[in-house]
């Protein structure tokens, strides 16, 4: 019979027996950035991305490759992030991950996402987005990502997605500049029909490092 855990990710065949032979428990979510490429330039971006193509990008096929790996210790969750709907051949490395027992959600800014991608990420069998937004009004979502109309997009994105019946988890990243705003926020998500609501601790790396300042200390973490 099914091994009771089965239907949890990293619960599979291959999770069972990289666990009988190595004594770790494989993972069951793995969050991988598969692009560094980004249609925004946003204050806290840890890996300063930039709208131009990368160079030593994988291709498919070494991303491929790179599922084959994930897919022979575990069957997780496998959050794709950077800002993957940068990638043409985003739906394809999502079919083969499904394809090997992986479970792909998409993590994004929300901005790209028109009627037609809602409808090809709902075509592709993903269940949930994560959609990053880190203010409650439009001008300082705009401010923080860099981009005038930034909030507006994000918004019918999530109402995009949520039209094709795929779940939306709104993050928002707590710095000093919004940490008095989590209230707000969470409102937000909840009037945006948000299945989860995950606030998030600011990395100061990649262009994140010149928001050091607006950095919360544990204190005024624990307060927002």
């Amino acid at each position: 019979g099914a091994h009771p855990g089965a239907q949890r990710p990293g619960c599979g065949q291959a999770a069972q027996a990289y666990e009988a032979r190595t004594g770790i428990k494989a993972p069951s979510i793995i969050a991988w950035e598969i692009t560094r490429s980004c249609n925004l330039a946003c204050a806290h971006c840890r890996a300063a991305a930039h709208c131009e193509p990368y160079p030593g990008e994988l291709s498919l096929a070494q991303c491929k490759e790179v599922i084959d790996d994930i897919a022979s210790i575990t069957d997780p969750i496998l959050i794709l992030t950077g800002e993957p709907l940068m990638r043409a051949d985003i739906w394809d490395i999502i079919d083969y991950a499904r394809e090997k027992g992986c479970r792909p959600v998409i993590g994004t800014n929300g901005t790209m996402i028109d009627d037609a991608t809602a409808q090809q990420i709902a075509a592709h069998g993903i269940p949930k987005v994560s959609v990053s937004l880190d203010f409650p009004t439009a001008a300082g979502q705009d401010e923080f990502r860099g981009e005038s109309g930034a909030f507006d997009n994000t918004v019918q994105g999530i109402r995009n997605l949520e039209k094709y019946g795929v779940k939306v988890q709104v993050n928002t990243t707590v710095t000093k500049m919004n940490g008095k705003m989590m209230d707000e926020m969470h409102d937000l998500a909840q009037g945006l029909g948000a299945s989860d609501f995950h606030p998030f601790l600011l990395v100061p790396t990649g262009r994140g490092e010149d928001l050091v300042d607006v950095e919360l200390s544990p204190e005024e973490y624990e307060e927002a």
